[in-house]
């Protein structure tokens, strides 16, 4: 089996110039953003998400938000033959997901883009995992998301998303008022500080895919996580 890693660059010279919200909100912070995952035992939610994916031997995955490309090497651990592509806009968390796959001698592809434009043709792909990214992510740009992976899975491809949010112990989706969470941006404009995750709650995943066309769209599981509740939402591409 080939061990090739590399990085591509899919974004247009338009958004070369676009502003992200790195994973840990500033990006000098980047070096101690596995450490910190660690720390707030993310690596759980990971296996989680992998399973949950039940990804097959041949199959090709894009996790949309990579970042160090945690989620995207559980997705390669748990199924060693599957083809496996990494999204974020963050050069840097791309590198070091680079040297963390080369060490583990594992064949990834990482792309340098946005949520909201995918790689990838029509019906190519069998699987779009993602894991506590599109919080990060304005509420325009999640809607385009869910439709570019409408247009990339094939018949039958599914998604598996985790991320804040969920049903709280009263019932009402989490989240209050103002479900954007940390690092909204307004269009294109300068991202928040990364605060405590607040989600934009399970309740509206599942309206945004099934709004975008996905059938089976549902919460299948939801855990309580230190910084907040987390879903896990499922669905499938007709």
């Amino acid at each position: 089996m080939s061990t090739t890693v590399r990085i591509l660059d899919h974004r247009t010279p338009e958004e070369r110039e676009r502003e992200f919200l790195p994973g840990m909100g500033k990006p000098w912070l980047l070096p101690f953003y596995d450490l910190f995952s660690r720390r707030v035992g993310a690596r759980a939610l990971h296996e989680r998400a992998a399973a949950l994916a039940d990804v097959a031997p041949g199959q090709s995955v894009l996790d949309v938000g990579c970042g160090t490309a945690n989620l995207a090497l559980t997705v390669l651990r748990v199924q060693p033959a599957a083809r496996v592509t990494g999204l974020d806009p963050d050069a840097g968390a791309l590198r070091v997901a680079a040297r963390k796959a080369t060490r583990r001698r594992v064949p990834i592809t990482l792309v340098q883009g946005f949520a909201d434009r995918l790689p990838g043709g029509d019906g190519a792909l069998d699987h779009i995992v993602s894991a506590l990214a599109l919080h990060h992510v304005p509420e325009e740009g999640r809607v385009l998301f869910a439709r570019e992976a409408v247009r990339v899975l094939r018949p039958g491809g599914r998604v598996t998303i985790v991320d804040f949010g969920g049903t709280d112990r009263s019932g009402h989706g989490h989240g209050g008022h103002d479900r954007r969470g940390p690092g909204h941006r307004a269009g294109h404009g300068t991202p928040r500080g990364h605060g405590r995750p607040r989600g934009h709650g399970q309740a509206d995943l599942v309206r945004l895919l099934a709004d975008a066309g996905f059938t089976d769209v549902r919460e299948v599981e939801h855990v309580e996580h230190r910084f907040g509740p987390i879903t896990f939402v499922q669905a499938t591409r007709p």
